[in-house]
């Protein structure tokens, strides 16, 4: 039985990945521990209860050192400036990672690169497999529209309280679409358009736009369009139910696994 903290406990996917350990949904995994800010947590506040469900027996704790004793894996989909402070004492314990937190700097990106030649980790900016298997998909399109004369625009739609735009998973699609291209993301990005561009739309270019409303779980299409067609690539979430599931996939799947820095290719057993 592989052991869980769940960092983030009382956020939208940490509730979500709770519930989703309480409800067995993944064979072989177990709630050991939940850690949150100090701010989000009520004296004595049990993880089952805070995600809807039964109590757990496990309560949550603001300090990750006081949850780790007899943890395999932490899954974490705090804030950004959290994880890169919770990957640096994940190396210290010695405790496998899984990581879903999107909006991460190239500096927190770095330490987390760090931290994996010590410890296993798997990051991803989305859990699912369909949106992973969007990813090859998208870079393969990429590649054979390539030099065609198809334009490359990204639409995204998440909920109101969302912090990052572009999410974590546009970032990646545009990374796939550059790479399929022969592009870098650096090079080719552009982020919503305004005002007046004389010369009209740039070649090369892969463009994002992000849309914050309502309580889109989240929505990603991918557009190729040249003169008289185009094609889209799509993937919806209906329920976060989707990516814990995976998250919980990946920590069963890192626990053991010798230190590195591991996608949800690697879990899922994608081909290239």
């Amino acid at each position: 039985m592989v052991n869980i903290v769940v960092i983030g406990a009382c956020g939208r996917m940490g509730r979500t990945i709770i519930r989703c350990l309480l409800n067995q949904s993944v064979p072989g995994v177990r709630l050991s521990g939940a850690v949150d800010i100090s701010e989000a947590i009520e004296p004595g506040m049990d993880a089952g209860s805070a995600s809807g469900c039964p109590e757990a027996g496990v309560k949550i704790r603001p300090d990750l050192a006081g949850a780790v004793t007899g943890t395999d894996v932490l899954i974490d989909f705090s804030f950004h400036k959290g994880t890169a402070e919770n990957v640096h004492r994940a190396a210290e314990f010695g405790t496998a990672m899984v990581i879903g937190t999107t909006g991460l700097t190239d500096a927190e990106k770095s330490d987390i690169e760090t931290a994996s030649e010590i410890i296993p980790i798997v990051m991803a900016p989305n859990m699912s497999l369909g949106v992973n298997l969007l990813f090859l998909m998208v870079e393969q399109a990429a590649a054979a529209l390539k030099d065609r004369g198809y334009d490359v625009e990204i639409i995204e739609r998440h909920h109101r309280y969302k912090k990052d735009a572009p999410s974590g998973t546009a970032l990646r699609l545009g990374e796939a679409a550059a790479a399929g291209l022969g592009l870098t993301l650096s090079e080719a990005e552009v982020h919503g358009r305004a005002g007046v561009n004389e010369t009209g739309r740039e070649p090369d270019k892969i463009g994002f736009h992000a849309v914050r409303a309502g309580d889109f779980v989240g929505d990603h299409t991918v557009i190729f369009a040249a003169d008289g067609e185009s094609v889209e690539l799509s993937h919806r979430a209906t329920s976060r139910d989707t990516f814990a599931l995976g998250a919980l996939q990946a920590a069963a799947w890192v626990s053991g696994r010798p230190a590195g820095l591991y996608s949800m290719r690697d879990v899922l057993g994608l081909w290239k």
